[in-house]
């Protein structure tokens, strides 16, 4: 699936699940070293897991980081395929 985002530098986030655990994830701009190694860390784990513990990160006050924005598009994702 592929996410785009808002209010973040990343522009989008392409992602795979297999069974409610993440095989991929990958960010198109945004902090080069910190989206590749967020994404290395996410590969294997549970949607919800992943959910819980990145939802409401706030990058220098803008209401959103990359982190949320992507605990948001597997909420989306979720709800898509529930």
């Amino acid at each position: 699936m592929t996410y785009k985002t808002f209010g973040t530098c990343s522009r989008a986030i392409h992602f795979e699940i297999q069974d409610d655990i993440i095989q991929s994830v990958e960010f198109v701009g945004g902090c080069d070293g910190n989206t590749a190694g967020l994404s290395k860390l996410l590969v294997g784990m549970q949607i919800d897991t992943v959910i819980e513990r990145l939802s409401g990160i706030d990058c220098n006050g803008k209401g959103t980081s990359c982190p949320d924005q992507l605990a948001r598009a597997l909420k989306l994702y979720k709800e898509q395929t529930a």
